[in-house]
């Protein structure tokens, strides 16, 4: 997916009327930017990490997957079907803990809206029926050495760094971030036509 300027991020994400973070050094605007592909069970997605230190704007974009992987799409483990994030922004969605009990990550502490894909096929179905509430939605890495090529079980609808490197990179923004602004973290999940509406 294209690299995009820290402008260009802030006015896709104010164009939508979201909330972008432009205050203050390292406080951090997390986006997500679905691609259009919805067969795809690769990391095509990508997470932007925006934020200012001084007058000095930063930005860093990691390969991520927004999607639930094809196991999860055609095994669904929730009886409505298997969780997909809708494009939206989700205030103080995130907190530092633990992954599954297992390792440092940011875990769902506020309410998201998700799609149920129950059809049971590879195709994402991101539209539809929805609910909102705590579903486990967590930001996190795949493997726990090098980088992750296939989704597959990696996510069932949490969003996912394919590489680790990448992984211990944003929880070291979100750890200084935290310092500094408490221990909450706001997601904005657009689609990729979303970076060029306007």
């Amino acid at each position: 997916m294209t690299p995009l300027s820290y402008r260009h991020l802030q006015v896709a994400v104010c164009y939508q009327g979201y909330r972008f973070f432009d205050q203050g050094d390292f406080n951090l605007n997390l986006v997500g930017v679905r691609a259009r592909d919805r067969q795809a069970n690769t990391f095509n997605d990508s997470l932007y990490v925006a934020f200012k230190t001084g007058s000095q704007t930063h930005v860093f974009q990691f390969p991520v997957t927004t999607d639930p992987g094809v196991y999860w799409r055609e095994h669904p483990a929730n009886v409505s079907g298997t969780a997909i994030v809708k494009p939206g922004q989700y205030p103080g969605l995130w907190a530092l803990g633990k992954h599954q009990g297992k390792y440092d990550a940011l875990v769902q502490r506020a309410p998201v809206t998700v799609y149920r894909d129950n059809d049971g096929n590879a195709q994402l179905d991101a539209q539809g029926y929805t609910e909102k509430g705590l579903f486990g939605i967590n930001c996190h890495r795949a493997t726990a050495t090098g980088t992750s090529h296939q989704v597959d079980r990696w996510s069932a609808g949490c969003q996912v760094l394919a590489d680790v490197r990448d992984f211990d990179v944003l929880m070291a923004f979100c750890r200084k971030a935290a310092g500094l602004y408490g221990n909450r973290f706001t997601y904005t999940l657009l689609d990729e036509e979303d970076l060029w509406a306007g």
